[in-house]
């Protein structure tokens, strides 16, 4: 298991910051421990999260919904992601309005990003790649 960059941040590193759930499977608990019980279960890799606060291995995350709980530091890396927050994001071929549209991204779907810029961002969804307006997502997009 590799612990990324975002993940090993301390307090160096100014909160908040985007990282994503490196994991298949992980917990987000009361408290920051593992004697503290699991008040999510979170089942999507590369869900992005906010971090809030640092405590040793262990980091307050903020889901895309707003709820908040601790995450060990091994659950989380660096790698930018989003989540589509609109009902429908087109992904287009450019990043401007009038550009074709490639894929429809529904609410729900999650991300990886890659740059971001002018309020569009590079969105790449299980290969289908295009850019999505910033405002249609929450996560690493520089907001």
């Amino acid at each position: 298991m590799t612990v990324t960059g975002a993940a090993l941040a301390g307090p160096s590193k100014p909160v908040p910051y985007w990282a994503s759930l490196s994991q298949d499977e992980a917990r987000m608990r009361v408290g920051p421990s593992l004697d503290y019980p699991s008040n999510w279960i979170y089942r999507r890799r590369d869900l992005p999260v906010k971090v809030v606060q640092v405590l040793g291995l262990w980091r307050k995350v903020e889901d895309p919904d707003g709820a908040q709980g601790w995450m060990h530091v091994r659950l989380l890396s660096d790698t930018p992601t989003a989540i589509v927050r609109s009902e429908v994001a087109p992904l287009r071929e450019s990043p401007r309005d009038g550009a074709r549209a490639l894929f429809r991204a529904e609410r729900g779907v999650v991300g990886r990003l890659g740059d971001c810029s002018g309020g569009w961002c590079n969105f790449d969804a299980k290969g289908q790649r295009g850019y999505v307006k910033a405002s249609d997502v929450w996560g690493a997009t520089g907001s």
